[in-house]
């Protein structure tokens, strides 16, 4: 067998063990906490008819130099010029991914920046970024076809038709915190997991879907709850509090299905094949290193470590209403007594996933949970140094959702 000159660059995992030792080296760089970072996704539409679907071509041109080679391979995919990459997902979303910063004041600035960029290039193409974590307007669409999303498609197609829809249809708000030092990792995995549910509930803005209402809070959300739990469900669970968390996600890793195996025009996987099956020998070749960090890239939990804690549960926001959800975690995670009495708090309803999806804030514990949330936020948020218009307007906007969440709770 003639291996590819990527695979003769990357380590041949023989057993368990080795994978496991290699995920802990790249999942969870410990350290102290310094650097926050933010990427925002929205759906596109035509300004003039937000129903009308959105090609390829159109995208490339709007995109130009910044254009991923996912839909021009000839692109330089050039970087905003405040370090932000801009990435077209399978139903023609389009997302930034900032560059993490060590203050959260340079974070908004720089990314505000880059999104007027984007704003930008897109309105001379008549396009205009969506306001919700959902498409409200359109059926799923393919955009973007590689043979990742092809694979992706026909495995998800296996379970039925949310993995289309959150494929095509969705758009989500990630905030990417420090993983923090090693006494302190446990604490912060924890709470990133339980303060999820009260927080998806508080910021949902995905209620609408295809010129309808869904009658969930977040459809965006019940649609990653649906796709296949070995590969969405939360990796903490507070029925194991105190499961470590390399362990917890060793275990998870090895046990979700491939979603792909790169290679040859088809990527798509044998039916049921779990990571810890091909170290067995279940596929033609073992696997290597490279193999695995590209597993754990088709792994898609409300938190997934990447060397940091990437918080994957929020709807995209509206506008520049992105800027709360991220001055509200930054502040619960700004100092160790201040995210151990998140955890304190939020605890409670740590597994109330599917509640917060379909109900937000109607449900009253989440409620309780987002008001105590919102308080702690206001708290710590000098401590955050934001500009003082940016720390009035974020203090402002916390107390009238903290009021909101608290008149759902009575």
């Amino acid at each position: 067998m003639v291996m590819s000159p990527e695979l003769d660059r990357a380590t041949v995992l023989r057993d368990e063990a080795a994978a496991a030792g290699h995920l802990a080296r790249i999942c969870f760089k410990t350290g102290p906490p310094a650097l926050t970072g933010v990427e925002l996704e929205w759906t596109v539409h035509d300004a003039a008819d937000p129903a009308r679907p959105i090609d390829r071509a159109r995208l490339r041109r709007a995109l130009g130099g910044h254009c991923p080679v996912t839909i021009d391979p000839t692109s330089p995919a050039r970087r905003l010029r405040h370090g932000g990459t801009v990435t077209v997902e399978p139903g023609g979303q389009v997302e930034i991914s900032s560059a993490p910063r060590p203050s959260i004041a340079a974070l908004i600035r720089a990314t505000e920046a880059d999104v007027a960029e984007l704003v930008t290039a897109l309105d001379a193409a008549g396009l205009v970024l969506g306001r919700t974590g959902m498409d409200p307007w359109r059926v799923p669409n393919p955009v973007v076809e590689t043979p990742r999303y092809q694979a992706m498609r026909c495995v998800f197609d296996r379970r039925g038709a949310a993995g289309r829809v959150m494929m095509y249809s969705t758009a989500g708000l990630q905030v990417c915190l420090d993983a923090g030092e090693p006494d302190r990792l446990a604490q912060r995995w924890a709470a990133a997991h339980a303060v999820g549910p009260p927080l998806l509930a508080a910021f949902a803005t995905a209620d609408r879907y295809a010129g309808r209402c869904t009658g969930w809070a977040s459809a965006r959300m019940a649609a990653w709850l649906a796709i296949d739990p070995a590969r969405t469900r939360p990796v903490w669970s507070p029925a194991r509090p105190d499961h470590d968390p390399v362990a917890a996600w060793t275990e998870y890793a090895l046990a979700a299905p491939l979603l792909c195996v790169r290679g040859g025009p088809d990527w798509t996987p044998p039916a049921g094949v779990t990571f810890a099956d091909w170290l067995a020998g279940a596929l033609p070749r073992p696997p290597t290193s490279d193999d695995l960090e590209y597993h754990v890239s088709t792994l898609f939990p409300p938190v997934r470590p990447r060397g940091y804690l990437e918080i994957r549960y929020l709807d995209a926001q509206p506008g520049r209403q992105w800027r709360l959800p991220l001055a509200v975690l930054a502040a619960l995670f700004a100092a160790p007594a201040t995210t151990r009495e998140a955890l304190t708090v939020a605890a409670p309803v740590a597994d109330r996933w599917y509640a917060a999806a379909r109900y937000g804030l109607a449900d009253r514990p989440l409620a309780g949970a987002a008001v105590a949330l919102f308080e702690l936020a206001l708290g710590a948020l000098p401590g955050l140094d934001l500009p003082a218009g940016i720390h009035e307007e974020a203090s402002r906007e916390i107390r009238r959702r903290r009021a909101a969440a608290e008149g759902r709770h009575r």
